[in-house]
């Protein structure tokens, strides 16, 4: 057996069969008329697949689809590497990825960070029934959820279903070059937190960099601009047409996807409501584990909400943290004597919270979760609502809001 195969046996002696793993890259395959042409096969899956016929040292059948790869993909260089590589092991024995004597070094080893990443993906994917632990509970008006995971170079594709997430899919990203965890503009580092898609971008109104699309995101959000994060422009977007895809570390800290990849979420993704998670290590919980914290993080909303029904307003003072500033930097006593002579000595009536969304939050503090609702008050006859977002830390053994505002 060849040096190559037998690498690539243990990078995959942990990975199970093609036929019992769901397509990590996939889009759906799309119906065609009769007598179109047939739709591509799934550039990743038959990516992997080569990658198990070189282990197995079925170096015949590997070629074969590394033809069929690059004739479907010819702008995949990963798909040329391999390819590359079969070509090669006719003549001497090969390695490892990448054997061509005289290809720039640099360039060769984002190859090769590419293919490990793709082969790990699938030796670390998760159960589609398990529920990212970040995503508590999203909103009646929200189709979808996005996750991110930068150490895997991730995006995990998630629906609401009547409050209950369904895993769809999952693709192949690119970050940031330096990594994650933004925290200044320039720095080329792609932010950790939770974000909201704020525009659309058709490709035609783009340069080719960005590909066939962007979604740009609420990127800094409060919890930045309180930490006083800077930077701007951070987006989801595509891959120029003369490149599939990017090596895992190469963005000034968007996330980027292949173009058909992007293509497919792009037509679901929709502005203020859409949710992208983004984590350096996302964990899995499973659904009891799951409706049990969301049921926990839900009560203590609603608790909130119930104290200001009942118009106790020591009762509502105590929801919140003594670290509390509000978007305009002011401290708990400032703001909250300015929300009370609003009311000029009125008092709700009612008080109901709608379209609510949690998601704990990721990286520091480990425990802060998000909060976005609409609040519907009256006071009497008039009515009132207005979109708000909360953030909540544990301070001991009670959670207490640390900003809230206008969402």
């Amino acid at each position: 057996m060849r040096v190559l195969g037998r690498l690539l046996m243990l990078c995959l002696a942990a990975l199970p069969s093609m036929g019992s793993v769901a397509s990590s890259s996939s889009i759906p395959p799309q119906s065609s008329p009769a007598g179109a042409a047939e739709a591509k096969p799934d550039p990743e899956a038959l990516l992997i697949d080569i990658y198990k016929d070189l282990g197995a040292n079925r170096l015949r059948e590997a070629q074969v689809k590394a033809d069929a790869l690059v004739a479907a993909y010819p702008t995949f260089r990963l798909g040329h590497l391999v390819r590359g590589d079969l070509l090669l092991m006719h003549a001497r024995p090969v390695r490892n990825f990448g054997a061509m004597a005289d290809g720039p070094a640099d360039k060769l080893k984002e190859l090769r960070d590419e293919a490990m990443v793709r082969i790990r993906s699938l030796q670390e994917k998760p159960d589609p029934q398990l529920i990212p632990k970040a995503v508590l509970q999203v909103g009646d008006d929200q189709k979808n959820v996005l996750v991110v995971d930068t150490t895997r170079s991730r995006l995990y594709v998630y629906e609401n279903q009547g409050g209950e997430l369904k895993y769809l899919t999952d693709y192949y990203v690119s970050q940031g070059r330096f990594g994650a965890n933004k925290t200044k503009s320039g720095d080329q580092r792609t932010p950790i937190g939770v974000y909201y898609v704020n525009n659309r971008i058709p490709g035609p109104k783009l340069p080719d960099f960005y590909g066939t699309g962007a979604l740009p995101l609420s990127y800094p959000n409060e919890w930045d601009k309180r930490n006083g994060r800077s930077g701007y422009g951070i987006w989801l977007h595509g891959t120029p047409s003369d490149n599939f895809s990017r090596p895992p570390l190469s963005s000034d800290g968007c996330v980027v996807l292949a173009n058909p990849d992007l293509q497919s979420l792009y037509s679901t993704a929709e502005v203020g409501r859409t949710v992208v998670v983004i984590s350096q290590h996302v964990q899995f919980v499973d659904k009891s584990e799951w409706a049990r914290q969301r049921d926990a993080a839900s009560a203590m909303l609603e608790d909130w909400g119930q104290s200001l029904e009942n118009a106790d307003a020591d009762k509502v003072l105590s929801y919140y943290s003594p670290e509390f500033r509000s978007a305009q930097g002011e401290n708990l006593s400032t703001w909250f004597g300015r929300q009370q002579k609003s009311l000029n000595g009125a008092r709700y009536t009612s008080v109901k919270l709608r379209d609510v969304s949690l998601f704990r939050y990721p990286g520091t503090p480990e425990d802060m979760i998000v909060s976005t609702f609409t609040q519907e008050s009256a006071v009497g006859k008039s009515k009132n609502a207005i979109r708000k977002r909360q953030y909540w830390v544990r301070e001991g053994s009670q959670w207490k809001i640390i900003y809230e505002g206008n969402a």
